[in-house]
């Protein structure tokens, strides 16, 4: 996938997934508005994470209130039996997902899922993404950021994308997603184009979208009238470089 105008962010992402390649935990947060691309630069991760074992997170907003739902998401996609867990950690997760009666433990429950987290890690590095964090339950948000927090000298990381953080993880270092320079909104607009525009409806493009990668590649047909085709590129939809 081509992130046009991203360079100094996909380095930043280079060197994250180079440090957990060396053996290295890393976690930090990808901080931007909707459409600012914190979706493709997971993605980008994903990508090109050889070597890596790469599991991911997706907070949906009908499942925010829905606790351990993300925990669930994560946890079924780990190599790792339960049944190999310490007795506390693994009566902890049963409690968790209502399948024994009693009260919470949250740090039983977080060593637990760091624990699985550090299993996971021992015959490949480990990469956890973490989509939309803003709609992930508070739950699984806080167990995460503790582990997050507390990953060691494992070749664990682990990335939150949210379109403002959560309390939980405000310490974790971030990455900030500004909008697109002009001269790259501008190409990626032309990425998207199959034919020209009037130079005026093209600027008026640009303004209106305030470099916002996905609002440049959503314009409305209406607002290009009859100054240029569909935005289509070699008869196909033009791939999102942002979400």
């Amino acid at each position: 996938m081509q992130l046009i105008g991203r360079d100094a962010e996909t380095g930043v992402l280079e060197e994250f997934l180079g440090r957990v390649r060396a053996g290295e935990s890393h976690a930090f947060a990808l901080v931007g508005e909707s459409g600012a691309g914190k979706t493709a630069l997971l993605q980008h991760i994903a990508e090109r994470a050889s070597g890596c074992l790469v599991v991911r997170v997706e907070g949906v907003q009908p499942e925010a209130d829905l606790a351990f739902a993300g925990l669930y998401q994560l946890l079924t996609q780990l190599p790792v039996r339960f049944d190999q867990l310490p007795a506390a950690h693994r009566e902890a997760l049963r409690t968790a997902a209502g399948m024994r009666p009693g009260s919470l433990n949250w740090l039983a429950i977080s060593l637990a899922v760091r624990h699985i987290l550090f299993a996971a890690s021992d015959k490949q590095p480990l990469i956890c993404l973490v989509d939309d964090e803003q709609w992930l339950d508070h739950a699984s948000v806080h167990v995460l950021a503790f582990t997050a927090r507390r990953l060691g000298t494992r070749p664990v990381g682990l990335v939150f994308a949210s379109r403002e953080p959560s309390s939980e993880i405000a310490g974790l270092p971030f990455l900030k997603l500004n909008g697109l320079t002009d001269s790259a909104a501008r190409a990626l607009l032309d990425s998207a184009l199959a034919a020209p525009v009037d130079p005026a409806v093209r600027d008026r493009i640009i303004a209106d979208a305030h470099g916002n990668p996905l609002a440049i590649l959503d314009i409305p047909d209406e607002l290009l009238g009859g100054f240029a085709l569909p935005l289509v590129t070699k008869g196909r939809m033009a791939p999102r470089h942002a979400a």
